[in-house]
């Protein structure tokens, strides 16, 4: 598991689930490690600042994180975490590796707008 306060997605069933419930969603799927603890924090500020987006962690070592790791758009990606923008199920942007909070910032308002 991982320690962040973002909402924990731990299967598949999970994932599924926060797909169908709601309309904008970013998913870092990543490990407690260098790269990935800052991206963790960023959406964890954000999430009040983006209160129409869902923010997530998908551990990338479990097993149902393939459902992230298979996707076409990772396909090339070298570094973690994958950040994963869905807009109604589908996914609308990928990154991988450290990002900046204006990066973060300027897909969320290109993919979902703000609020």
């Amino acid at each position: 598991m991982l320690y962040t306060n973002l909402h924990h997605i731990e299967s598949l069933d999970e994932h599924k689930k926060v797909l169908a419930e709601n309309e904008n969603v970013m998913v870092i799927c990543g490990r407690m490690g260098p790269m990935c603890i800052p991206v963790y924090g960023i959406a964890e500020e954000l999430e009040d600042v983006y209160p129409h987006v869902k923010f997530c962690d998908f551990e990338f070592d479990n097993p149902a994180a393939d459902v992230i790791r298979a996707l076409p758009e990772v396909q090339g990606f070298m570094g973690i975490p994958f950040t994963i923008y869905y807009k109604n199920g589908k996914v609308v942007k990928a990154t991988s590796s450290i990002q900046s909070k204006a990066e973060v910032t300027a897909i969320l308002d290109a993919e979902f707008g703000k609020k």
